[in-house]
Parts: C-alpha cells; structure tokens; sequence
C-alpha cells in the first residue's frame, strides 16, 4: 500500500462496510446502491465551469481538480459511490506515450502502433513506470477520500471511491488506430494479421493497466472497475482467444495487494464492464470478478440466464431514458431493480455512460426512485 494500511480508507473510513462494497461482494443491502459511469463530468453545469481552462489531460493530472471533479456529483446527485476522475489514457500518458485528448473526438495518438516493429517498440517500456510517475494520480485519490470521508459523516454512511483503468483490448485498439475508430478494424485485423505482435501489445497493456488499478487502490479506492468499451465488436471466438487472457491479467496487481484484516472483507471487489457485450457475458464473468457490469441491450434477469447467480450484477438503464417522461423513466428503472432480483445482488447503473446533454435533475431523479424501491 501507498498509504498504511490503517489510513486506508476501507479501515479508517469503513468503505468496506459500504452498501456498495457490499453489494459488489454479493449481499443485498436494504437500499440498492446507485452509481454512475461518466457521472462527473460535462453534463454537470459545475464541471463545465470548472474545466473551461485547460486540457483534459491537465484536468485528470492536476490533483485538486481531479478530486473536486469526482466530488461533484456525489454532492449533487447524492449516489453512493464516486468513480474516480480519471481518463483510460492516462496510464498511457505517464510512461511517455505520445496522446491528447481533443474535444469531440477523444483519445489521438501522434505515432500509432501501426507495424509490428512501432508495437515491438512499445512494449519495451516498463510498465511498472505507471505507479513511478504516478504520483498525482495518487495524491488525488487520498484527497478525493479525505473529502468523501467528509461527505460520509455528514450524511450517516461510508462513500467509497472507485479506481477504474481501460482494458487492453479498448487501449490496444485506440493504439493500433492512432484515435477513435468506429469498426475497430485496425485491431481485428491485427489479431488475425499478426497473433504474436497482438499478444505482445495485450499483454503489455494488461500489464499497464494493472499498474494503474493498483495506483489508485493502493492509494485508497475500495473496488476496481475494468472498461473494456469495444469488446463488442470482437467474434466471441475472438474475444475468448485473443482478448479475454489479457482481461483477466489486467487486475493481478490487485489482486497481490494485501487488504487489511481490519477492513472487514477478504478481497477488494472487482468489477468486469463492456459494451455490446452480450453474446460474450458468461466469457466475461470468467475471470474470478466479483461484479459483472451489464449495458443496456440485454434484461438482467437474461444476463443472470447467461452467468449464473454466483455474480453481482451492475447497471442498465439506457442512457436514453434520462430524456425521457419521469413517469416513463421510473417505469423502466422499476422493471430493471425487479430483473436484478434474479441476480445474488445488484447494483444499479446506467447501461453505459452518462450523455453529456444529459439534465441533471433527471440524474437526480433517477438516484432518488433507486433509493425509494423496495422489493415487493
């Protein structure tokens, strides 16, 4: 641990004891936990003001703005967990690769891993760098739990922080292409193309990854939360072969940190999220996490028919309703808390990220109706 393990806030904060934490490990808390992914950022008015200087990169790098920034909406929404402020490039970033993030586009690299020689290259960097220059993004998460410690007393119950990283078929994929791409095709082409240069690049990157999920946890997030945004556009025969083996490396450097005893659980929870990933969920529950995340395009009471009870279940309204009539928004919201039944327990999230256009009232909206549900 970055921290001792006293001031570690599954101890000293008693995340574990979280009904966050808690679901995720597989109880049912009276309450089902809320959270959101992308909830801090551009559909807050406060983010906005806050970010109308600087880069993206600057924002996630700077230490007081990252943790203000994942405050936000645990303030104004009132949801039971923050996800920390954070980019999936931002590992990236620290080892030295060349990336920014432009407005309306996103991640965009000026020297793509375009031949085997450029992914050769690549991998000969250390990724153990990640925690070395890593220093701002650990201080950020110990003053983002300072402040959420603060937050906890205030309203009665602990708040976790969540760590969160991009798998290496998502990170891979924007490397390959050299920015956003809408097939992925320089990616699925590689696997086929050239199976030994794409397990170098994916194993470098699970490795990358692991860095920086055990940065933040060691510095005080209580559950981590894999991305792997494009896993759908995968063959499930290519997922299983090629993607999955470095999905599942990704989280053993969490897995080696040692948790207090005191903190009250025996693991930190692990979390396994994708897009379109329907055809490939039961491969996805696969790699000994404790969470599944679930998007929008499958029933959960389906997503359990496919894994099993064994997992906790996360998400999945569409992103969409929260355009919607409130009375149709609750109707869908109560549908999707009685499907999580089915699950061993169930935390509630959107299906993917919150839309920037979003009104955060309806945000709001949605926390309070969660909160307000009990099962019949």
């Amino acid at each position: 641990m970055i921290i001792p393990a006293s001031a570690h806030p599954l101890v000293a904060h008693a995340t574990g004891s979280s009904r966050l934490v808690r679901a995720l490990l597989g109880e049912r808390p009276e309450q089902t936990p809320v959270w959101f992914m992308r909830q801090a950022g551009r559909s807050l008015p406060e983010y906005r003001a806050l970010r109308s200087q600087g880069s993206m990169l600057d924002a996630c790098l700077t230490p007081e703005l990252a943790s203000e920034i994942t405050l936000q909406p645990v303030r104004r929404h009132g949801v039971d967990a923050a996800i920390f402020f954070s980019d999936i490039i931002v590992p990236l970033a620290l080892i030295g690769i060349d990336v920014e993030i432009e407005a309306g586009r996103g991640p965009v690299f000026s020297s793509p891993l375009a031949t085997p020689a450029d992914i050769a290259r690549a991998v000969e960097i250390d990724p153990a760098l990640v925690r070395e220059r890593g220093g701002s993004i650990a201080r950020a998460v110990e003053l983002t739990t300072g402040l959420l410690a603060e937050e906890s007393e205030a309203r009665g119950e602990p708040l976790p922080l969540i760590g969160f990283a991009g798998a290496p078929f998502t990170l891979a994929a924007y490397l390959v292409e050299g920015g956003p791409s809408k097939d992925h095709l320089a990616a699925r082409r590689l696997i086929h193309e050239d199976p030994a240069a794409w397990a170098a690049l994916t194993e470098w990157l699970s490795r990358v990854t692991g860095e920086f999920l055990a940065l933040q946890v060691s510095a005080g997030a209580s559950a981590a939360q894999l991305f792997d945004s494009w896993a759908g556009a995968l063959r499930p025969e290519d997922y299983r072969a090629a993607v999955l083996p470095s999905s599942a490396a990704s989280f053993d450097a969490v897995r080696a940190l040692d948790i207090p005893a005191e903190a009250g659980i025996d693991h930190l929870p692990l979390v396994h999220f994708g897009v379109g990933t329907g055809e490939i969920l039961a491969d996805m529950a696969s790699i000994g996490v404790d969470a599944l995340g679930v998007d929008y395009r499958i029933p959960l009471d389906e997503a359990t028919r496919r894994v099993g009870n064994e997992l906790t279940l996360q998400g999945n309204l569409d992103p969409a309703l929260l355009f919607a009539p409130a009375e149709v928004r609750d109707g869908v919201i109560h549908e999707i808390l009685e499907a999580g039944r089915a699950a061993r327990a169930h935390v509630f999230n959107l299906g993917h990220g919150v839309p920037m256009q979003a009104d955060p009232g309806a945000i709001s909206s949605v926390v309070r109706t969660v909160h307000d549900w009990r099962a019949s």
